[in-house]
């Protein structure tokens, strides 16, 4: 049987040996830590036991990674160390046996790549560095923040009402901060006349728009000429980076390129065709004074914001332009959620492109993935979504609710059993991991899943293989992990209530799916796919949505976000007659003032409205829980399944 250990042991056989540094003050720790390393093939490059040893020892050898403990000697501790690895771009994993929340606050500000907590395990140490050598190698978590800062950065933009050109100077001022140039070049591509707008950046924080007039002036050519110019110059389909030899070539076949170039001492460009129903083609070139300024890197972060960059062109590009073909292909531009994948997903806000890109970016990969949002947004479809655009789309998907798995039959339901394992097995039973061998498991609310069984879990995930309760042997098993919460894990882990390792574990690539209230924009879509979807299930014409009836919806605040717009929308069909919804009725729960619907603390979630209802229903049976008249025939469910709701809820059976 293959272990974690050999699996590190043979990869590191055909690679270069990683260089890793122990900062840790306890001398048997960094030791026993030192020997898991080197057993693992590690090179361990030294043992500081302070921050100046450690900076001592970075300036003699720069590491590809630093185990780190958080609580050192003297008057810095690992905190403020792990701040100055990130300013150099080090790699670091914190060791401690402290996981307050303040302490976890603390070092969550430093993204560290994972957190091991002592006393730790061959196995917690090997998985931990798996896991952040793979985000280190692609840097997941710093393309990911990049793309949040520029979607956060372009909705100030989309939101203004700013002109074009004024639009493209702010477009090219935030776009400088993840893609370097010095001059950018943007326009429809076109047969007959050159219309491309420039930007030219003078200095730091200066830009200059060059329209082509302007650029008529600079190249001292007339307009005529300029024209002729670009007529006869190749246009690029697909995105493409010139440099050096690439460049010259491309100058005899596109001569605009050279004219561009000689004019502005330009020695490489990135051109970034964004294609419009494939009808017409909208081009960002990218010019740099610099060789080789742009790599395979750039062309990857600038496909992962293609729709970003689409928005904005559809959105702030001039309506008024004399191109009717032009303006009719703008029009009817497809939602992004049409696409293959991402059936039953409504919306094109800001908000939901993001998180569009986010799933197509991780979907092809084996990547552990992390839903997180409020209940009711629809952490589910984004899992299905991921599955779906998947390589393994044609295995199961098999989806599991951790919080409504019976504590005594949760090993049972994941890992199977063999016939006779315990009272009650009386026949053998297929485990979710193994039905989803070569597929996907989604484990829902994963925030729920009691201690006990994220320790199987975690070793499920470290190890590959489940073994069936009875069984003599294990068995591999090939499964990708999506799990979603609506709770704040790193707050459950500060409780101790999760797991820190297996947190660390899931949240290689996590995905935030906005609340309802903050994506405003795409509730007239949501409420017109409601109300179509359950007229056609009631066989009768789909009514219409007044003007009064959206403005009332679109003011409403949502806690139960699009659940509760979902039910609310089927309400209102049933209550109308006619072929207009004039007026929407609210439940009488959801109707809260603005100042209410801020306060969280008067929104019970599903698991405190639960609890009451327990409690209320052993008050009643004055603590009866079996047999006639018992709290468990009441509530419709085993006895057995009462405890352990009673155990996990923590009621007390103090009845009055």
């Amino acid at each position: 049987m293959e272990t974690v250990f050999d699996q590190h042991l043979k990869s590191s056989e055909t690679t270069s040996k990683k260089r890793i540094l122990i900062v840790e003050d306890q001398f048997i720790e960094a030791h026993d830590l030192q020997l898991i390393l080197e057993k693992a093939n590690y090179e361990v490059v030294g043992i500081a036991r302070s921050v100046d040893q450690a900076l001592e020892q970075i300036g003699i050898e720069k590491p590809d990674l630093v185990f780190l403990d958080i609580m050192l000697k003297g008057n810095r501790n690992g905190i403020d160390l792990a701040k100055i690895l990130k300013e150099n771009y080090i790699g670091f994993i914190f060791i401690s046996a402290n996981s307050s929340k303040t302490i976890l606050d603390q070092a969550k500000i430093t993204q560290p790549y994972g957190f091991i907590v002592k006393p730790f395990r061959e196995q917690d140490v090997l998985t931990t560095l798996e896991i952040a050598f793979y985000r280190q190698e692609y840097s997941l978590e710093t393309q990911l923040m990049q793309q949040m800062q520029l979607q956060k950065d372009m909705n100030e933009i989309l939101n203004s009402n700013l002109k074009w050109e004024n639009a493209l100077l702010a477009f090219g001022k935030m776009v400088q901060n993840y893609i370097s140039f010095d001059y950018l070049e943007v326009g429809f591509a076109n047969t007959t006349h050159y219309a491309n707008l420039g930007i030219m950046r003078r200095n730091i924080d200066d830009y200059q728009i060059i329209n082509p007039e302007k650029f008529s002036k600079i190249t001292d050519i007339s307009i005529k000429e300029l024209d002729e110019t670009y007529k006869k110059s190749k246009i690029d389909l697909e995105p493409v980076i010139y440099s050096e030899e690439s460049l010259i070539n491309n100058f005899q076949v596109a001569p605009i390129k050279s004219m561009i170039s000689h004019n502005f001492g330009i020695k490489s460009y990135l051109v970034f065709p964004v294609s419009i129903e494939t009808i017409k083609r909208f081009y960002f070139t990218f010019y740099s004074r610099n060789f080789n300024i742009y790599s395979a890197e750039t062309l990857k972060l600038l496909v992962n914001l293609e729709n970003t960059f689409l928005q904005f062109v559809t959105k702030m590009y001039p309506k008024t332009i004399s191109d009717t073909n032009q303006k009719e292909t703008i029009k009817e531009l497809k939602p992004l959620n049409n696409s293959v994948g991402f059936e039953g997903i409504i919306g094109n806000s800001p908000q939901m492109i993001t998180v569009f890109d986010y799933i197509r970016k991780v979907a092809p990969s084996d990547t552990s993935v992390l839903v997180l949002g409020e209940s009711g947004t629809g952490k589910e479809k984004i899992a299905q979504s991921i599955h779906a655009l998947s390589p393994r789309k044609d295995k199961p998907l098999i989806i599991i609710n951790c919080g409504a798995i019976p504590e005594n039959l949760a090993e049972s339901l994941l890992f199977g059993h063999e016939k006779g394992a315990f009272t009650g097995a009386v026949d053998k039973r297929i485990g979710k991991f193994e039905l989803a061998d070569g597929g996907t498991i989604f484990l829902d609310e994963i925030g729920e899943m009691p201690l006990e069984l994220q320790v199987k879990l975690l070793r499920v995930l470290q190890e590959r293989e489940i073994e069936r309760i009875g069984g003599r042997s294990s068995m591999k098993i090939d499964v990708r992990i999506i799990a979603a919460t609506n709770k704040n894990l790193e707050e459950e882990v500060a409780a101790g209530r999760f797991r820190m390792d297996l947190y660390y574990r899931l949240h290689v690539f996590p995905i935030l799916v906005p609340s309802l209230k903050r994506r405003k924009e795409d509730i007239p879509e949501l409420a017109n796919y409601f109300i179509k979807m359950y007229s056609e299930k009631m066989g009768r014409k789909a009514p219409l949505l007044s003007d009064n009836a959206l403005q009332q919806i679109i003011n409403h605040n949502w806690p139960g976000n699009i659940r509760e717009l979902e039910h609310v929308m089927q309400r209102a069909i049933l209550l109308t007659d006619g072929n207009t919804i004039k007026e929407i009725e609210l439940f009488t729960s959801s109707k809260m003032n603005a100042e209410q619907a801020n306060e969280s603390f008067s929104i019970k979630t599903i698991l405190e409205n639960e609890r009451d209802y327990i409690l209320y229903i052993l008050k009643k049976c004055n603590g009866k829980i079996s047999g006639i008249g018992g709290a468990a025939e009441i509530l419709d469910i085993h006895p057995s399944t009462l405890n352990s709701k009673i155990k996990k809820l923590e009621i007390k059976r103090e009845l009055n």
